[in-house]
């Protein structure tokens, strides 16, 4: 069971923020902290759902609405809490979003991101900071694109191709540059794609679905050739726990599904899969269309995660294709959810969505 009695989560309302929050409350015993924007892409219901069934989570879980990037407000609710770790998720992640609007990128990622590690600083002067851990979990698309052979590990040079891996980038040098320099317990998490139930549907997988779920076209980049490496949230999860465990506090990891699909490749598995759970002989194939690449478009990621692997012994647990049928069935059943979102946030129906 994780060691910390007080942990603050960044980000928590997001779709791996808010996948850490509920294993965390089912479980440890620890006080959990919820610091959120509350984006309109940002969502809680499947926290209230979980709080809702045990008294004994309401408890231990409390949300303070913040903008990271309001650095007073932060301070101040980041001192009074006194937290053991920082799980750091609060971040813009959507690409297509980062090349209408870089500067919101720039503020979250970095600003806000900023923010934190200072106010760390400053805050651990005052407390033993024997115990105390920063997890900042970023993303493998800081390390650019990989041609047909190899993977990426810890070593892997920066290369981002797009605002938003920049920003995100960006924020990886800071965390390590305090970490140098100050000789803070910070850590860095790399990660390839994520999926699974409760993730806003403008990503790649949950769009695809509730397009064929809708008769809509699928827009597909290019050719549809571009690799992505998928990672079951929950595995995710479990290596984000698994490191604040038992980690090397100046150790960075990389994690990956192991699970390599193009994107075309990607969205035949769906249709085959909608095909199975709805009785449906139509040939949704039919929906797919393929649209004119976006700007800096990364041909393949693949992450090596031989460093976590032998040091603490994870690896993915989920099979990619029983995870994907989980997910799929999961959003044919809560339709009503993703529009309720999806109005909320005032979202464009027939936007591409993040096709990465």
């Amino acid at each position: 069971m994780i060691k910390f009695k007080k942990i603050v989560v960044t980000g928590g309302y997001g779709f791996i923020g808010s996948a850490l929050i509920r294993n965390l409350l089912k479980n440890t015993n620890a006080e959990i902290f919820n610091i959120d924007k509350m984006s309109p892409v940002s969502n809680s219901q499947s926290i209230q759902n979980l709080l809702s069934l045990n008294s004994s989570y309401k408890k231990r879980y409390k949300f303070f609405k913040i903008n990271i990037e309001n650095y007073q407000e932060f301070n101040k609710v980041f001192t009074n809490i006194s937290p053991d770790i920082v799980f750091h998720l609060a971040a813009e992640s959507h690409v297509d979003r980062s090349i209408d609007n870089p500067l919101n990128f720039l503020n979250s990622n970095i600003i806000g991101t900023y923010n934190l590690i200072e106010i760390i600083r400053k805050y651990l002067r005052y407390k033993d900071c024997k115990n105390f851990r920063l997890f900042h979990i970023s993303t493998d698309e800081v390390f650019g694109s990989l041609g047909a052979k190899g993977k990426f590990n810890e070593s892997t040079p920066y290369d981002p191709k797009s605002p938003y891996s920049a920003s995100k980038a960006c924020s990886d040098h800071l965390v390590r540059a305090w970490r140098h320099t100050y000789k803070l317990p910070f850590i860095i998490t790399n990660c390839s794609n994520n999926f699974g139930p409760w993730q806003f549907p403008e990503k790649l997988i949950p769009l695809t679905i509730l397009k064929i779920l809708n008769g809509k076209k699928v827009p597909i980049y290019g050719n549809g050739m571009q690799i992505r490496d998928w990672l079951f949230v929950e595995d995710h999860i479990k290596a984000l726990i698994l490191i604040a465990q038992n980690g090397n506090k100046n150790r960075d990891y990389c994690l990956g599904g192991n699970s390599e699909l193009t994107n075309l490749s990607l969205v035949k598995k769906i249709i085959r899969i909608i095909n199975k759970q709805t009785n449906n002989s139509y040939s949704y194939d039919e929906l797919i269309t393929f649209v004119e690449d976006r700007p800096g478009h990364d041909l393949r990621y693949a992450i090596d995660f031989k460093r976590i692997n032998f040091e603490l012994g994870w690896h993915p647990s989920f099979d990619f294709d029983n995870a994907l049928e989980e997910t799929v069935v999961w959003y044919i059943n809560n339709q009503t959810w993703c529009e309720k979102v999806l109005k909320i946030a005032n979202y464009d129906s027939e936007r591409l969505g993040n096709i990465n």
